[in-house]
């Protein structure tokens, strides 16, 4: 039985900027991203138990662009909660601001 994704709302500000910032580089990249986060989260959808980060977070780095998917499980639910999406190398410490 797969699991439900659930996106938080600064996860999906996380994402939308990741779009925005690609779509400013080079024409048709931000849809790209978004093509490629679609394929890891359909992952989490069958597979969630990645790598466990922080207490409580797992983490599933994406294979395309340089971005960690930070997200937590409730199994009683069977939902992947996405907390955020962060650039593995410009938001180093951001995480534990959340």
């Amino acid at each position: 039985m797969a699991y439900e994704i659930v996106i938080a709302p600064l996860a999906l500000h996380d994402i939308q900027d990741a779009i925005d910032y690609y779509d400013k580089k080079q024409y048709g990249l931000g849809e790209r991203f978004e093509n490629s986060l679609h394929k890891e989260l359909t992952k989490l959808e069958r597979t969630p138990h990645f790598q466990l980060r922080y207490d409580k977070v797992h983490c599933l780095p994406m294979k395309k662009f340089p971005f960690m998917i930070h997200y937590t499980i409730d199994s009683n639910t069977r939902q992947v909660i996405i907390q955020a999406v962060f650039h593995t190398s410009l938001y180093p410490g951001r995480w534990k601001e959340r």
